[in-house]
């Protein structure tokens, strides 16, 4: 049994015992959490949501918060002497998915 969530912008596909990295939702370590944006779930059958499946949610444990690597942002323009370099660091949280309701 999988299912298609939508969050921070952007979908993932998750099936129950799956850790996932999401953009951070400012919730501490060792909390729940429930996804109620479910696109799409499939078990023996598949249902579509129009725009999201009606009464389905996902549950979830968040393992932690954290940045990833850091990104080096580098323009350059010839001959005119301008360069800048800048750097990033994509705030996440990771979450254990623990049951598909649908």
């Amino acid at each position: 049994m999988y299912a298609i969530i939508a969050t921070g912008g952007k979908q993932y596909k998750v099936s129950e015992g799956d850790i996932i990295k999401v953009e951070k939702l400012g919730i501490d370590a060792d909390e729940k959490v429930t996804f109620d944006q479910v696109l799409l779930v499939s078990d023996s059958d598949v249902k579509v949501g129009n725009p999201t499946v009606a009464n389905a949610s996902v549950e979830g444990t968040v393992l932690s918060n954290g940045r990833a690597k850091k990104i080096i942002v580098y323009k350059y323009k010839r001959k005119t002497g301008y360069h800048k370099k800048n750097g990033h660091r994509q705030s996440y949280t990771e979450v254990k998915i623990d049951k598909i309701n649908a």
